[in-house]
């Protein structure tokens, strides 16, 4: 009797000492979360309901007028439809690009390993020297560009690679691609080495062809490492700020500026730092909204 389902549980010392050692063990973790995560993201959402002066981060309370702003206007629409675009066209970019080094990296080439080396250059290289670099190529006056493409016949005039649209558009997203793929690189050909070889010989034997072996065994093979990649890689670019900034700081106008840029703008540009978190909040909700979305979507494909 007394002996109900739990009941000598909760009494024995033993058990709530383990309990507790799960709670101190556990309570630094959510410390850190809530200091490094939780804490900026409330304040964050509060900020936006206040019209607040950046320099002396001084305001009074506006409710969702902010985000009634924010919507109503134009500038966040294309700043949105500009982060789309370079998130989207960068990221294809990329994926090909680092799909088709990562398969050449893996045959057997003369200075595989030097190729290996350098083509991981882009990524480590700061990208302000990168964004010098390639501002000295597309430079209209004295580019390199340009001159070669004169000298070959393409163009009869310079180009204004960063100063028109949509010339600055493709330009930002060819240095993104350039930067960022080796990124692709590294993870696709981690996953290359470690498919067995004897499916490539069945498939051989099979009669398969090069392109039926690569559709039918290595991108299968390559499916989770993708999914990974496009995830990572989408959610780096929609809030990249520092390449875009030092290209065409979002010029001309606001062709090429994105949100991330928006929020840089109207925090310490126009000094409304109430509006720019607005801006930083809308666009947390947009990538939370494709995050689910693609998620749901690899679920599905997971399950068939």
């Amino acid at each position: 009797m007394g002996s109900g389902a739990g009941g000598p549980a909760r009494g024995n010392p033993l058990d709530r000492r383990d309990a507790m050692l799960g709670v101190m063990l556990i309570a630094p973790c959510v410390l850190i979360f809530c200091a490094v995560i939780v804490y900026p993201l409330v304040s964050a959402i509060y900020l936006s309901l206040f019209n607040i002066f950046t320099p002396t981060l001084k305001g009074n309370f506006v409710g969702f007028q902010n985000y009634a702003d924010l919507f109503a206007g134009e500038e966040f629409w294309r700043s949105l439809f500009n982060t789309l675009v370079w998130t989207v066209c960068t990221l294809f970019l990329q994926v090909v690009l680092g799909v088709a080094a990562a398969l050449m990296l893996h045959q057997a080439i003369v200075f595989r390993a030097l190729a290996r080396s350098l083509i991981l250059f882009p990524y480590f290289v700061s990208t302000v020297v990168a964004v010098l670099v390639w501002r000295w190529l597309f430079n209209d006056l004295y580019g390199i560009l340009n001159h070669l493409m004169m000298w070959s016949g393409l163009l009869q005039m310079p180009l204004d690679w960063l100063g028109s649209m949509p010339n600055a558009m493709i330009s930002i997203v060819l240095v993104g691609a350039w930067k960022y793929f080796p990124f692709v690189v590294i993870a696709i050909l981690a996953r290359l080495q470690t498919i067995p070889d004897q499916l490539y010989e069945a498939a051989t034997i099979d009669g398969a062809g090069a392109w039926a072996r690569f559709t039918d065994v290595t991108l299968p093979q390559l499916k989770d490492v993708l999914m990974v990649v496009v995830l990572l890689r989408a959610i780096w670019d929609f809030k990249e700020f520092d390449l875009i900034y030092l290209m065409t700081g979002g010029g001309p106008l606001i062709s090429t500026q994105t949100l991330p840029l928006m929020v840089y703008k109207e925090a310490f540009g126009l000094d409304a730092m109430g509006r720019a978190t607005a801006v930083a909040v809308a666009m947390m909700a947009v990538m939370l909204v494709f995050m689910v979305l693609y998620l749901r979507r690899m679920g599905k494909e997971e399950a068939r």
